[in-house]
């Protein structure tokens, strides 16, 4: 059987052939990026911009699934790029190996994107990401908070409007609010009050950041599918 035929009874060879013309950027592509890239590998999505600038560490073995004995120290696009290419070679990859900041996301913006996903860490950033796709008006969501949880099942795509316990989510509110944004802000976020950590490295275990990363991509698929 074809590799997308699974995929293709449940959605038809129309809308498989319709994600082939799409193209997603992904911003971090640790814990729960790295998940978004590859379940929309594995979903026929024709092309994955891949911004991160940062190398596989050994501490990223618990929850990240490029983070292998095999890959430590290697770029995370670089290995991102390896693995679409052996689930789906058609796909075509675009690696962007940067820090981005207020400063120089609008380089992101010299490709046709029609979803952006905020996976990273930055709050700069993810502060710039929503103030620009929102004045060229590309969909787009913004994940908050997966540290310092265990419950996957507390995850939810939601508003930033209707987020709490989330120490992230409550800054960009904030953000918002100083900005006069009134535009519907769409967020992956967690209902789960977050364990108390005294250090300011956040806990992490894989269930949250990977079921948050599937989450993303399943509602990118069903956006795609409208």
């Amino acid at each position: 059987m074809p590799k997308f035929s699974r995929l293709e009874s449940l959605i038809n060879s129309t809308n498989l052939r319709n994600l082939q013309t799409k193209t997603v950027l992904v911003l971090g592509c640790g814990g729960v990026g790295g998940y978004v890239v590859e379940s929309l590998a594995r979903c026929n999505i024709g092309t994955l911009i891949l911004v991160d600038f940062d190398t596989i560490e050994e501490s990223n073995i618990n929850r990240q699934i490029i983070a292998l004995s095999s890959t430590l120290n290697k770029l995370k696009t670089d290995v991102l790029e390896e693995r679409i290419k052996d689930i789906n070679n058609t796909c075509q990859v675009i690696k962007i190996s940067k820090f981005i900041n207020e400063d120089n996301i609008e380089d992101l913006f010299n490709y046709p994107i029609d979803f952006f996903v905020d996976a990273c860490d930055s709050l700069p950033a993810k502060k710039a990401v929503i103030t620009n796709c929102l004045a060229k008006k590309i969909p787009f969501i913004t994940c908050t908070g997966t540290g310092n949880r265990l419950d996957p099942s507390q995850l939810e795509i939601t508003t930033l409007a209707k987020t709490s316990y989330d120490p992230l989510a409550r800054l960009l509110r904030k953000f918002v609010k100083d900005n006069k944004i009134t535009d519907k802000i769409t967020v992956l976020a967690s209902k789960e009050p977050p364990y108390k950590n005294h250090s300011r490295t956040p806990s992490s275990a894989i269930f949250v950041p990977a079921s948050a990363g599937l989450l993303i991509s399943s509602y990118i698929l069903r956006y795609f599918l409208k």
